[in-house]
């Protein structure tokens, strides 16, 4: 492409962006309403839950709020609550990982049916998930009696929970990492294996590279949804005060004995981990955003066009 013509199309870029500014633009009372009704919606569903957990936490102090949270059953959970989230996000990393180099990088017979299938936990309820676990693996199940005969134990106990926990958190980091792995294409791989690099220098070398933020937004919020699963564990744990309650299960189980102060103080950690999740999701967004030049302007092709 000459000059002239990268020129010109910078040119036409910039009369399609300055018209679409001009057709979409509004009144300034119209612009101040929606952005006062956006903040109060957000004031009210967000920031005022939020104070609500802490205050409510720290109500009768400090010195009670510690002795809610180094309770030996919340202990417990906190312990269960990290081991779940420590077996289920590597794993769904691998996975996920996997099954975005698949599907991004080639063409394949049931790739349409491979992403539909990836999508599946976000379509189906997580007690329903949880109910499907029962049934397969339950004294009552497909596979109960067998599992009983050998003693091997997974619902109402700690393998039921890490396998419902990663069945509704497994697409995350896949579906983070396929669109990114699309965008970046296969170009800068292809050029690593003819120059003789083998498939897991590549991987280390160039792809790992070009997706480490995106992969750091997959397993933040894969980790916090870990960590915050309700529903399906709810339904494989049995609520073993100790042995099988995670920290979402300890709330409940604090609120339902009117026990406030304490269930809002087990509450706050979740709530601590949503509040960090949060931050470190906008700066891996930003990098991320940031790398992939998408924040780039218009005017600066026009600078650099005018440059050569």
């Amino acid at each position: 492409m000459t000059t002239f013509s990268r020129v010109e199309e910078i040119g036409l870029l910039h009369d399609i962006s300055g018209s679409k500014s001009s057709r979409l633009s509004e009144p300034v009372l119209v612009r101040r309403l929606l952005t006062g009704i956006s903040l109060l919606f957000v004031f009210a569903f967000l920031c005022v839950p939020l104070v609500l957990v802490f205050a409510k936490a720290f109500e009768k102090g400090a010195t009670a709020y510690c002795s809610a949270i180094s309770d030996p059953d919340t202990i417990a959970a906190i312990k269960l609550t990290l081991l779940t989230a420590a077996i289920a996000v590597p794993l769904n990393v691998l996975f996920g990982i996997s099954a975005a180099w698949l599907i991004a990088k080639f063409d394949f017979r049931g790739k349409n049916i491979l992403t539909t299938l990836i999508d599946l936990p976000f379509t189906i309820s997580p007690v329903i998930s949880g109910m499907v676990f029962v049934l397969l693996f339950g004294l009552q199940g497909w596979f109960g009696e067998w599992l009983d005969a050998h003693n091997v134990k997974i619902i109402f106990a700690t393998p039921g929970i890490v396998l419902s926990t990663m069945f509704v958190t497994f697409p995350f980091v896949a579906r983070e990492l396929i669109p990114l792995m699309q965008l970046t294409g296969s170009e800068e791989e292809e050029a690593a294996v003819v120059l003789g690099a083998s498939g897991w220098r590549t991987f280390f070398s160039v792809t790992l590279p070009n997706i480490k933020w995106g992969l750091l937004y997959g397993v933040i919020v894969c980790n916090a949804r870990a960590m915050g699963e309700f529903g399906a564990v709810s339904v494989v744990s049995g609520h073993i005060r100790g042995a099988t309650n995670t920290i979402p299960l300890q709330a409940e189980i604090l609120y339902n004995e009117y026990r406030i102060n304490a269930a809002f103080a087990v509450a706050s950690l979740l709530t601590l981990l949503a509040v960090v999740t949060l931050i470190i999701k906008q700066i891996a967004e930003r990098n991320m955003h940031q790398e992939l030049g998408l924040g780039k302007s218009v005017t600066d092709d026009a600078v650099s066009a005018e440059s050569i």
